[in-house]
């Protein structure tokens, strides 16, 4: 007999009745009946229920056992009878009566309980993880991920892709978040970065002629944390593809996507390709998001004309110093309590905003609000416009663009929810195409990449040339679900010239950018296929997937928001010594070299 187990504790099952089998595992559970214990044994696989009768010689052992404490089980398997199963576990209708039983590890008293999946903070989860890494629920997740992430390998070698490795340690970049620097010893004085993408690598890997590459690659940031977004490390389903277009690479991920929501959504209708295209202003107008939740039936309106000139002077003056209104329909609101309406006007203020107009109908009628200042023809002209019920109601957010459109997407998403017009169960995907190349920063009051700046111009030199730099789009795109981002992409700049002069737009001379990304444009230099692709976020893919609403619980060690390894003691001083052999010195607070 093997010397811990012939069995894992998911395997037994009516027809090994009789057997003689030894299990090792975690006593999870013990409930003591006098003449018996129960003990719920689990490993990775499962659980299996262990009898232990008075007569035993382990008995008295098993009395002491403290939980999770790791435990070698000999026994015989027995039917538990039709009344004894248990449905909900696959080993429900065998228990294995115990011959003898062998401590192999004590465990100590628990910082947190294993059993059951009781909300704990986050400070004791982090702390000590591998606890909580032993509780069903969480356990499950990150064996979910794991079948996601090799579904996901399988997926994009079945379409063509061959798996590559680019390097960890490399030159830090102008552009994009933060990064983190390693310091070099060999080198004192400078830097490496981790990467924050593998995008150079992937494109230097078209240009090396290997057509189709995909990894599963870990990525570097130092930006805050958030609900979707972990401090420091994340993991994309990182593709690149030669000569394609942007149908192209849509038409090469989707049924990947596709295929892996389908396969773990556990019954819930997944978008089937091909994936709703919805241009980037179109988007921001009519869900005042580029991350738009398709799950949620609102639809914002323009209805800056309806305004201008009118009665709400309020809104007339501010239109006329540039300002537009969005509408956010409310549907079967209407009749709702006035209390609705101004708890959500309130909602906006609290948020940071001037507030929300609104008109609440009822039965057709007029309706309140606003409406009396509008006047009826002008309501009746926003009625048809918005194709309004006689029951709705509607929400007026009025600012200029960029505001009025995230605070009436802001405004939809919370409508929605208050409402119940989520629809459940789905997983609703979409490309959302067309952004702007350039956007103003109004810090550094200049022109600045709007999203990757290694994407061709639609229209290529001649736009770069001739239009104003904010009226350029390029071939970005994003892929979205429930209103979750789950990758950028774009179609890539492979002709030097055009690069210099997107790159000079934004304020980088030619010198700036042979020295930054010499790599790449010297590359480009000796041929390079027109290429592009994208990156889905795996651990965003499996937040979704596990139906958890912070990215931690998908994640095996994550950090805090503070971005400290807790369990770990990360970030940590380092010694004197290190410091020295790396040529660094701090200056005021902080260790001393």
């Amino acid at each position: 007999m093997h010397e811990y187990r012939t069995h894992h504790c998911s395997q037994l099952r009516p027809e090994d009745v009789g057997q003689t089998v030894r299990l090792s595992g975690w006593v999870y559970r013990k409930r003591d009946f006098g003449n018996l214990l129960f003990i719920d044994l689990r490993d990775h696989y499962g659980v299996t229920q262990i009898v232990v009768e008075r007569e035993s010689t382990a008995f008295a052992l098993t009395e002491s056992l403290r939980s999770e404490s790791v435990i070698c089980v000999d026994g015989r398997v027995t039917s538990r009878g039709k009344d004894a199963t248990n449905p909900n576990l696959p080993t429900g209708e065998i228990e294995v009566r115990a011959i003898s039983i062998e401590l192999l590890s004590e465990a100590a008293d628990l910082p947190l309980p294993v059993f059951g999946n009781a909300e704990y903070p986050e400070e004791i989860r982090l702390r000590n993880r591998f606890l909580d890494l032993r509780r069903e629920k969480l356990h499950a997740n990150i064996v979910l991920r794991s079948n996601v992430i090799a579904s996901l390998r399988r997926r994009m070698i079945d379409q063509g892709f061959t798996e590559f490795q680019t390097p960890i340690l490399t030159a830090s970049s102008p552009e994009g978040a933060r990064d983190f620097l390693v310091p070099s010893r060999i080198h004192p004085g400078k830097f490496y970065a981790l990467p924050q993408a593998p995008q150079m690598f992937k494109q230097l890997l078209m240009v090396a002629g290997f057509d189709r590459y995909f990894q599963i690659a870990p990525c570097f940031r130092d930006e805050d944390a958030r609900a979707d977004r972990s401090p420091g490390e994340f993991y994309q389903l990182d593709f690149e593809m030669s000569f394609v277009t942007q149908e192209d690479v849509f038409e090469a991920i989707e049924p990947v996507l596709h295929g892996v929501f389908e396969e773990f959504s556990q019954g819930k209708a997944v978008t089937p390709p091909p994936f709703p295209r919805i241009a980037y202003k179109e988007s921001m107008l009519k869900y005042g998001s580029d991350k738009p939740d398709l799950r949620n039936p609102i639809e914002i309106s323009d209805v800056t004309e309806v305004f201008r000139g009118g009665g709400f002077g309020v809104f007339a003056k501010m239109i006329e110093d540039g300002a537009v209104v969005r509408a956010i329909p409310a549907p079967g609101a209407g009749i709702r309590a006035r209390s609705f309406f101004d708890g959500t006007n309130q909602w906006a203020k609290d948020e940071g905003f001037g507030g929300l107009g609104y008109i609440n109908f009822k039965g057709g009628e007029g309706g309140g609000g606003v409406a009396k200042n509008l006047g009826p023809e002008r309501v009746a002209q926003l009625v048809q416009q918005m194709k309004l019920g006689p029951d709705d109601g509607v929400f007026f957010s009025c600012d200029k663009a960029s505001n009025a459109a995230k605070l009436s997407g802001l405004a939809r998403t919370r409508i929605g929810q208050e409402l119940d017009l989520i629809e459940k169960d789905t997983f609703k995907f979409c490309w959302i195409v067309d952004f702007p190349m350039y956007e103003w920063d109004d810090i550094e009051q200049k022109v600045a990449f709007s999203h990757n700046p290694f994407s061709m111009p639609q229209g290529e030199m001649e736009a770069l040339v001739n239009k104003d730099p904010l009226d350029i789009l390029a071939y970005q795109y994003d892929i979205v679900c429930n209103g979750i981002e789950l990758s950028s992409g774009a179609i890539r700049n492979h002709k030097p010239e055009i690069m210099y002069k997107a790159f000079e737009i934004a304020g980088y001379d030619r010198s700036l950018v042979d020295e930054k990304f010499r790599g790449m444009i010297n590359a480009f230099k000796y041929g390079a296929p027109p290429h592009g692709g994208s990156a889905p976020g795996v651990d965003r893919i499996v937040m979704l997937l596990a139906d958890e609403p912070n990215i931690r619980e998908v994640i095996l060690f994550p950090m805090n928001q503070k971005a400290e390894d807790l369990m770990m003691g990360a970030p940590s001083e380092v010694s004197p010594k290190q410091l020295r052999e790396l040529g660094i010195k701090f200056i005021g607070d902080g260790p001393k070299s």
